[in-house]
């Protein structure tokens, strides 16, 4: 399974990269997010547990997922390796890249599915990419970019 959210942001390519690393403040920016936990800094790399919602209508599923995460600011990317939840074992990247008037925010998930013997396949093509991770990962990038693309923001 792979998903690929991109967008367009008005904004710096170094503000863009900053509210992307600043992972402890998403829930401040974004309100499908339930928390962001710190859970471990090591010298090369941060443990940090997460858990945002996926709405569906007036309703919202709670998921949460627990990551390895990398910083590499030489190529404003950010990788991350589920350690944790129903995607372990998912691979996860951002990386900013400056345009004129912006920047271009490319998310990118892979991820062999969960062990589920022969479902595991259709559930990670069919539902858990498409529809939760496609789902919150669209909010989370658009909402980053909103909070940065206000006056003042």
């Amino acid at each position: 399974m792979m998903t690929v959210d991109t967008l367009f942001v008005r904004t710096s390519p170094e503000a863009m990269f900053a509210v992307a690393v600043d992972v402890e403040a998403w829930p401040r920016h974004l309100a499908h997010y339930r928390y962001v936990q710190v859970r471990e800094r090591r010298v090369d790399e941060t443990v940090v547990a997460m858990s945002a919602n996926r709405p569906f209508g007036p309703l919202n599923w709670p998921t949460w997922w627990t990551s390895l995460m990398w910083v590499d600011r030489d190529r404003s990317t950010v990788r991350y390796r589920h350690i944790e939840g129903i995607t372990t074992g998912m691979e996860v990247e951002w990386k900013v890249e400056s345009r004129d008037g912006g920047c271009f925010v490319t998310l990118v998930h892979e991820w062999m599915g969960p062990k589920w013997g022969p479902l595991r396949r259709p559930a990670a093509e069919w539902v858990i990419g498409p529809v939760f991770v496609h789902g919150i990962a669209s909010r989370t990038l658009a909402g980053l970019a909103r909070s940065l693309e206000r006056p003042n923001g």
